[in-house]
């Protein structure tokens, strides 16, 4: 533990770790000591001079998010010198900024307004005519307003340092200083966001959220985003059942404050003009609309009439799909339709992975381990690209605590430019590579291997007898796609395990043995769209497809049920770290239900008993029977049962399957046409 110094701030007795900023110690013991220009984890700046503060001895003022704590300091926030000093910077910002605030999106939400009303001066000694420059927008998603910046540098701060993507910068001199992008009038870059939250005040807007609503209009519903399997939170602004804005500045769940493109702007798939709000039946070979209970009576009757007969199901689940609507997915799928016939779209082998570990729990690495980790090996993945969150902890892993990265994927990534180690392989070949660094890794404290859909079966088991010879700490992370990628998995949406990888009983058919099956009876599809890629064939399936759009696999089906989106129900889903997190419902479609409730008014509609078909009461089930879930570790022979096809989708940042092709935020970048592995 660092050596703790003793000091005083406010008469308030402060022990901190030697190193610590004299902003930070204050606010370690309630002292709220103001500053526009600090923020936690980027380089320090002492721009703005709002955080001035007098110290016993010193000469002059101190800027207080940049001196460190010294043994016996003597610290005081609030004495008259103070305060005429942030009145007087408060003075200064405020000679050029308009005083909009009655239609600034910021209104509510502005630290320089705040700051005003606790030290601005009544009145300002500067009558010179205020400087105007007009409103630039810099992308589709993000406007610019010079007149009201600050110039304390956090977008600047942020884009370089955080994301490494060197966006915005400084431009002009004195009183015309003002942020630019990087290309000429307009940014190429991760089109994140997170310069519009990170801004103090309200020079940089979202084009989502700009002149829509305020603040307290709105319910701040915190939920999880419903895009990359990385889990972040995300607080969507509602009103009126309409998603206005996503952000995370109460800075909880996994991810902190961060949010990539997808996670801040392209919730608007949620509301799109092409949302299913009525079941639709095939009549006379098109599809109409019908009442929910004319569709869930015909469901319902052709899959008894198909039991009846012992005819063949093939049901394909999703990985968006809450852990509670997979878990029942199986449930009624094993126990009702009498099929083992389930599976979905693997993007990632973490049975594999489950089995080489051998129930070790320690072997699963958190988020928060990519965060302080001495070492991070990423193998067969465009990390920054596919997993943004991941790549955040890793880059902020690496500045704030100088960790060693190594890199080993078939093309240029960005943890290229601080790695320790680059080697390029080709798909398939990784594992060579890896094995070739072991000399460095065997010299590691620890390491956290992270790794693509390029490494399955076999090879996830030699990879993990290679981290074991090292006799190092060794933690793995085994990448997947969406949402809850790792959870449909988990809720045993799979032919050959059941939930918590228990060996099933009996094994079915996985998602592509099922297209190919000639003679399957019926094909229930859950949130998926397997057949735009290939045909089914069988010819005459009787063909159910749940979905919030009419896609291509439900144009073909026979009943479609429209279905809930993940930011409009509860429930809980399972991040490609295995981390639980819960939903909470923000936005409402009309005429949608929840596949839970589907799987329940079906269940009633056939007779069977399945249990409740609630969240919680679901959960409360998981939590009692599913290893993993229930404090029992999951425990796999090493010969594992057939797998079924694991391949990743390869979604950029701009791209997420159905739901990205349904984003106007995300169709309107230009950088949407990015491809994988580009410097």
């Amino acid at each position: 533990m660092a050596d703790l110094i003793h000091l005083t701030i406010d008469d308030k007795a402060v022990e901190v770790p030697a190193g610590t900023l004299v902003i930070e110690a204050a606010r370690s013991v309630g002292i709220h000591i103001p500053a526009f220009c600090y923020y936690p984890g980027l380089s320090l700046q002492a721009a703005c001079r709002m955080c001035l503060v007098e110290v016993e001895k010193a000469p002059k003022l101190q800027t207080s998010c940049t001196l460190p704590v010294s043994e016996g300091m003597v610290v005081r926030t609030s004495t008259p010198q103070v305060v005429e000093a942030r009145k007087s910077m408060l003075e200064f910002l405020l000679t050029n900024h308009p005083l909009d605030c009655p239609v600034c999106d910021k209104g509510g939400e502005c630290e320089l307004q705040d700051m005003a009303f606790d030290y601005g001066a009544g009145t300002s000694r500067f009558h010179e005519e205020k400087v105007h420059t007009p409103e630039a927008r810099f992308s589709p998603l993000i406007y610019y307003d010079a007149p009201r910046c600050i110039l304390c540098y956090r977008c600047v701060r942020i884009c370089r340092e955080g994301l490494g993507v060197d966006a915005l910068s400084i431009v002009n001199r004195g009183v015309v200083s003002e942020i630019a992008p990087n290309r000429g009038d307009h940014l190429e870059c991760d089109e994140c966001g997170m310069c519009i939250d990170i801004c103090p005040v309200g020079a940089l807007t979202s084009e989502a959220y700009r002149y829509h609503t305020r603040p307290w209009e709105m319910q701040h519903i915190g939920t999880v985003c419903a895009h990359c399997a990385d889990g972040c939170k995300t607080t969507l602004g509602v009103r009126n059942g309409a998603i206005i804005r996503a952000n995370n500045r109460d800075r909880t769940g996994v991810n902190g404050e961060f949010l990539c493109v997808k996670g801040r702007f392209a919730f608007d798939f949620n509301s799109h003009t092409e949302r299913l709000q009525s079941p639709l039946m095939k009549v006379n070979g098109g599809l109409e609309p019908v009442s929910w209970a004319r569709a869930i009576a015909r469901v319902a009757a052709k899959f008894q009439e198909t039991v009846a007969r012992q005819g063949r199901f093939g049901v394909i689940g999703s990985n968006r799909t809450t852990n509670e609507e997979n878990y029942y997915l199986q449930k009624f799928a094993r126990r009702v339709l009498n099929t083992w016939n389930i599976d979905h779209h693997r993007t990632g082998d973490v049975p594999a992975l489950m089995a080489a570990v051998g129930g070790r729990a320690d072997a699963f690495a958190s988020t928060v381990d990519l965060y302080t980790s001495r070492a991070v090996l990423v193998a067969a993945s465009d990390l920054s690209q596919q997993h943004p969150f991941l790549a955040y902890q890793i880059r902020a892993n690496w500045r704030h605590h100088q960790s060693h990265t190594y890199v080993v994927t078939r093309g240029p990534v960005r943890e290229d430019d601080y790695a320790t180690s680059i080697l390029r392989a080709e798909k398939g070949e990784e594992l060579a590579g890896i094995e070739s660094l072991r000399d460095r890794l065997q010299a590691e404290p620890e390491l956290v291997i992270i790794f693509g859909d390029a490494i399955q079966g076999d090879k996830v088991r030699a990879l993990v007898s290679f981290g074991d010879a090292l006799r190092i700490p060794v933690k793995y992370v085994c990448l997947l796609d969406y949402s809850n990628s790792r959870g449909a998995i988990d809720m045993g949406l799979a032919p050959e395990f059941e939930p918590g990888y228990v060996p099933a009983s009996r094994t079915g058919l996985g998602l592509e043995e099922m297209l190919d099956e000639k003679d399957l009876d019926a094909l229930w599809v859950v949130g998926a769209n397997p057949l735009t890629r290939r045909r089914l064939a069988s010819a005459g399936a009787f063909i159910v497809v749940q979905d919030l759009f009419l896609t291509g696999t439900a144009a073909q089906a026979d009943v479609v049920l429209p279905a809930l989106s993940a930011y409009e129900k509860t429930g809980t889903m399972t991040n490609v770290c295995g981390e639980r997190q819960p939903l909470a419902r923000g936005a409402v479609t009309m005429g949608a239900k929840s596949d839970l409730e589907i799987f329940g008014l079906l269940a009633r509609a056939m007779g069977a008993d399945l249990g409740p078909a609630t969240p919680a009461s679901v959960l409360a089930e998981i939590r009692r029977e599913v290893p993993g879930y229930n404090g029992m570790p999951v425990t796999l022979a090493a010969s594992l049962p057939r797998a079924g096809e694991v391949w990743s989708s390869e979604d950029t940042l701009f791209t997420s399957g159905t739901l990205g092709r349904y984003s106007k935020m995300l169709n309107s970048v230009t950088e949407r046409s990015r491809r994988l592995y580009q410097p």
